[in-house]
């Protein structure tokens, strides 16, 4: 249970897993409000604090504040509203959510890609900044480190980042789709994932400092953290059954 707290998992992820993987054993049942209280109330010293910083409670709360404008009317823009039904409702995997998280006065940013039937995260090094190109090419080599067929869409809001995006759909025949201005909900997902995301990568901070590893380190351990819209599997788990051809089942 230490390990997983120290992975950032929440108590109630750790309750629901120990369920799934025990089965009837009740001696490895345990609520998550006890968990709680092992931590606020029954724990001492410094490793009751250490466990205390793990939880998300122990981040700072996200301000309904906007990022740096940068938008602009990207030529060619294919609209969410023209995306086909299989992506809204996740019956078929292989559709994407993407945006950027931004760093410190906006000058350096991760990319972040999120698979909407599986939850599965994978991250985008920008060592050059967040212009379209390099935008462009962070995502073309991304997308070789899954299955082609595990590829279909890419839903992304209306920053310049975005402004290469014919030429990306052009040498990888994955579409691209547009959200409509201010409305991040129609990327749930993502949006989801970039609160996690700061529980690694606090707002106001140097991004450019995150290496290729770390960022594959940090997408590791979102993977491997049990989500309650899978069912209480992990994002990775999810992914594995679509690797083996097996359905993946969500709530939500």
């Amino acid at each position: 249970m230490v390990a997983d707290l120290e992975d950032l998992w929440s108590p109630e992820q750790i309750a629901r897993r120990l369920a799934t993987e025990f089965g009837d054993d009740e001696t490895m049942r345990v609520s998550h409000e006890t968990i709680y209280k092992s931590i606020y109330v029954q724990g001492r010293g410094s490793l009751r604090k250490e466990l205390a910083a793990c939880l998300r409670t122990g981040r700072a709360r996200r301000r309904p504040q906007g990022r740096p404008q940068r938008r602009g009317k990207i030529p060619g823009m294919v609209m969410i509203s023209e995306r086909p039904a299989e992506v809204a409702d996740r019956a078929v995997p292989g559709h994407w959510e993407g945006d950027l998280i931004i760093g410190k006065n906006g000058k350096s940013a991760i990319g972040t890609l999120v698979e909407r039937a599986t939850r599965y995260v994978l991250l985008l090094y920008l060592p050059d900044g967040r212009e379209a190109e390099a935008v462009r090419d962070a995502m073309t080599e991304t997308i070789k480190t899954l299955p082609d067929h595990l590829w279909k869409s890419i839903t992304w809001d209306q920053g310049s980042e975005m402004a290469q995006h014919h030429r990306f759909s052009v040498d990888t025949g994955i579409d691209i789709y547009f959200c409509d201005p201010h409305s991040p909900w129609q990327r749930g997902s993502n949006e989801n994932t970039n609160g996690l995301l700061r529980q690694y990568f606090p707002k106001g901070t140097d991004l450019s400092v995150h290496g290729p590893d770390e960022l594959r380190e940090v997408a590791h351990s979102l993977n491997n953290r049990p989500r309650q819209t899978l069912g209480w599997k992990k994002p990775a788990e999810a992914l594995a059954e679509l690797l083996t051809g097996e359905n993946v089942a969500t709530t939500g």
